[in-house]
């Protein structure tokens, strides 16, 4: 056992020590850890990524917990690089103040702040902002911008330090992070300590319910140790003092669920929304292990016809690159085992270019170089993106060139 993770043999939400593998990844190392020119001979570790099922309250999640400081000190990921998602928070924004109406410049605090995208909407919108994130870099740059943001994880104690200096909070925001966290107890209590009365806590995560119809393997990284549904998350909030007031589905990271929390007995009303899918989940079985098995044989099926087509291209000599830098990319490319059928990664996020991947090396481009290049094939590592990585590249396409959509299910797309 190394001191940069350990295996946890209990739930996360309930302490349950009754769960059971269901999907088994091997060994991977961390998503986002590309490395430059110079870094080339660095060793890169790698750890168990396996996904387990609670019988108790129905929590899949990964029992490997990383040093988050390993993973998030000096994080790469800038909400700006994922298609859309500026847009997103913008629209995300202005649904806080509809929804919440809270007092003119009520506080606001993000945890996982990022770069501050969420904060800039609620600030244009007259809220006072504040962000939370532990990477530095990224604090940093969304402190400069106007967006006040401490460098830090999100506890009770922080929690303790913002109310003292800032007051309560009317909201409290997370989106993709929850996934993230292994005490999500001591947030919880931070969230308790911090939020108003009549606030409420929003958030957004990836769905399961999702993941596994839209076969979103990508989403099974070390950074996410959290699979949620509605089911597990009801009893939880309920465990302390908190209560899930609406919950709707978002087409964000392959399927996703915003969440609206309130102190139990708060003032709004529970939505119809919260027990609509509570219900689809009991129809679709999720309270029992089935469902999350045949998501990794349906997975395993997809590797191997995937893993047929790339080594029959490489048979004919026709060469293959793909399209995705992402911590994704990485898991597709350990889960698929494609170390050797693919010559070069194209992406479009400046920070990921003249980048190799992790512990495979593989060389990161920028997407111009496809014409330079002009491989006949390219691996779409970044499927939730096709249409717009199609639209961009319909000259590639035009010039006899065609793209592999490896999910949800494997496709040649071409002209």
């Amino acid at each position: 056992m190394s001191n940069e993770y350990y295996m946890r043999d209990d739930c996360r939400l309930c302490k349950s020590k009754d769960i059971e593998l269901v999907f088994n990844m091997g060994k991977v190392p961390l998503g986002d850890d590309f490395v430059s020119g110079d870094q080339l001979d660095r060793v890169q570790n790698e750890y168990p990524l396996e996904i387990h099922f609670c019988k108790n309250c129905g929590l899949v999640q990964s029992p490997c917990v990383i040093d988050p400081d390993i993973i998030y000190s000096n994080y790469l990921y800038e909400t700006s690089s994922s298609l859309g998602l500026m847009q997103h928070f913008e629209d995300y924004a202005q649904y806080v103040i509809d929804t919440v109406n809270p007092p003119k410049a009520a506080l606001a605090v993000d945890i996982g702040s990022n770069v501050g995208a969420l904060l800039k909407g609620m600030k244009a919108r007259g809220l006072n902002v504040l962000g939370i994130d532990p990477a530095k870099a990224l604090a940093e740059k969304a402190s400069k911008a106007g967006l006040e943001t401490w460098v830090a994880f999100f506890n009770r104690e922080v929690a303790g330090k913002i109310k003292a200096e800032k007051g309560l909070a009317a909201v409290i925001t997370a989106n993709n992070v929850m996934a993230n966290i292994d005490d999500l107890t001591d947030i919880m209590e931070g969230i308790q300590t911090l939020l108003a009365d009549d606030g409420v806590f929003m958030f957004e995560t990836g769905y399961m319910v999702d993941t596994i119809q839209n076969v979103v393997i990508d989403n099974l990284t070390h950074e996410h140790i959290c699979y949620f549904s509605v089911l597990p998350l009801l009893s939880f909030f309920e465990s302390h003092g908190l209560e899930m007031v609406d919950i709707k589905r978002i087409p964000t990271k392959g399927g996703s669920i915003r969440g609206t929390v309130q102190k139990k007995g708060g003032p709004r009303s529970v939505s119809s929304n919260v027990t609509g899918l509570a219900n689809l989940e009991r129809e679709l079985g999720f309270e029992r292990v089935d469902p999350f098995k045949n998501f990794s044989l349906v997975s395993e099926n997809v590797k191997a016809e995937l893993l047929v087509l790339l080594k029959d291209l490489k048979a004919q000599g026709k060469t293959v690159s793909a399209y995705g830098a992402s911590i994704g990319a990485t898991s597709l490319m350990y889960y698929f085992g494609i170390d050797g059928l693919i010559d070069v990664l194209y992406d479009d996020n400046p920070a990921k270019i003249g980048t190799f991947s992790p512990v495979l090396r593989i060389p990161v481009h920028d997407s111009s170089e496809i014409y330079e290049f002009k491989p006949d094939y390219i691996l779409n590592f970044a499927w939730r993106y096709d249409g717009p990585i199609y639209r961009r590249h319909t000259r590639y396409l035009a010039e006899g060139g065609k793209f592999i959509n490896c999910l949800p299910t494997v496709k040649i797309v071409g002209a």
